[in-house]
């Protein structure tokens, strides 16, 4: 796309998103995800109802009557957004594709953290690490995210939810709040999420289309793989073949979760025709 299609398109997603992030998420952001502890701001005179373990003695003894610290929360975080670039987000039968909510989802949760002063930071995944964005602070490090969301090609059109991970673990030695957004239909990441979900606060937005969830008997069917790009005729009268996909699915899916549940981290489903503004406040809401 050329640049003036690109900055109009940045522009509709940041005066949506941030709008949601100003007025509905801001609030409970800062709820769910708590700085790193208190740190010492001020004294001030007792007043009834304060917690006497807060009281300061030596400046009590000082000056005859009673003094009481104040304590801040040390907010300052750290978020990363972790994205799928894969083929498979490049697909939508409603009014988005996958990768379209992705880029939504994702604007919003950086409007998010930029409101309570928090760094964003951003990998883009296939089945390599296809971009890093270190953790900065500011808009206009947000609204770049968001050309890159928007804009950026991929090398690869596979997945390896696995390798993101790693690549996570050597970039990110302090605790941040991860979100890793995906249609998770990939395997074999159980060990390394373990890991990460230890140190880090992880909550893994799984983006999918309804249709990806069986397929309809339309007869004889040419069929492509978005991430190998494979062609192939596909028998849909056969209820065989159906059962059999839809067993795939859902096994991937059963894994997603399970695998994201077992190592203490969050799980939010979002359908791509479905209001993605509920779900991440009602898991918000949840988590605070």
């Amino acid at each position: 796309m050329d640049t003036k299609e690109l900055l109009k398109k940045v522009r509709k997603i940041e005066i949506k998103t941030r709008r949601l992030s100003d007025h509905v998420f801001g609030g409970e952001y800062h709820s769910t995800f708590k700085g790193r502890g208190m740190t010492f701001s001020e004294v001030r005179q007792y007043q009834f109802g304060d917690d006497v373990r807060s009281i300061d003695w030596n400046v009590t003894a000082r000056y005859n009557e009673p003094y009481v610290k104040v304590f801040e929360e040390e907010r300052e975080l750290t978020m990363m957004l972790m994205v799928d670039v894969s083929g498979s987000e490049f697909f939508g039968t409603k009014n988005q594709f996958k990768n379209e909510i992705l880029t939504e989802i994702s604007a919003t949760l950086a409007f998010s953290a930029l409101q309570n002063h928090d760094k964003v930071g951003v990998i883009l995944f296939s089945d390599q690490v296809e971009l890093f964005i270190p953790p900065k602070k500011g808009k206009t490090h947000v609204l770049r995210i968001i050309r890159e969301l928007l804009e950026f090609k991929p090398v690869s059109n596979k997945t390896n939810i696995a390798e993101a991970l790693k690549y996570l673990t050597n970039v990110m030695k302090k605790k941040a709040i991860v979100f890793m957004l995906s249609d998770f239909i990939a395997s074999d990441y159980e060990r390394t999420l373990k890991i990460i979900g230890n140190k880090h606060d992880v909550t893994g937005i799984r983006v999918y289309d309804e249709r990806e969830e069986y397929i309809p008997n339309l007869g004889m069917v040419q069929m492509m793989d978005a991430e190998t790009g494979k062609l192939q005729l596909i028998n849909t009268q056969s209820k065989k073949v159906r059962n059999s996909y839809t067993e795939f699915y859902r096994e991937r899916v059963d894994y997603f979760r399970d695998t994201f549940t077992k190592a203490g981290c969050g799980v939010l489903d979002c359908r791509v025709d479905e209001s993605y503004v509920r779900k991440l406040l009602g898991y918000f809401k949840r988590r605070a």
